[in-house]
């Protein structure tokens, strides 16, 4: 599973945010903040450990939960990309209806101007 997949889902980002929040946990220590069962923390770690989000290492019967923000990294630079190129289209979009607006107004004001010029004679 790729991270944006895994961390799709809203326990999972909480996992995310708390380890980056607070270090290395255990997976006891992470699903006290949550009402889920330990077995639905344990499974949602797994997504995030095979997703490579979290690293995992034992410690005598525990296992320790890290944080591993390369692919955190990649998955921000793959969303910079993205907006930039939507703030380009949009000022695109925007440029082009000021333009719009522009032409719009001068051809209504020169229709004023016609219509009075003609309304003298």
């Amino acid at each position: 599973m790729d991270t944006l997949s895994a961390i799709a889902e809203p326990n999972r980002r909480k996992i995310i945010q708390l380890l980056a929040q607070r270090g290395n946990l255990t997976a006891g220590e992470i699903a006290r903040h949550f009402q889920s069962s330990g077995p639905a923390i344990s499974q949602h770690l797994q997504v995030l450990k095979e997703a490579k989000a979290v690293f995992v290492t034992r410690q005598a019967q525990k296992r320790i939960y890290s944080l591993n923000p390369e692919p955190l990294q990649e998955l921000s630079g793959w969303l910079f990309d993205l907006t930039n190129q939507w703030e380009q289209r949009l000022n695109k979009l925007d440029s082009m209806l000021s333009k719009e607006k522009k032409d719009s107004n001068a051809y209504k004001s020169q229709s004023r101007r016609g219509r009075r010029n003609g309304s003298k004679s």
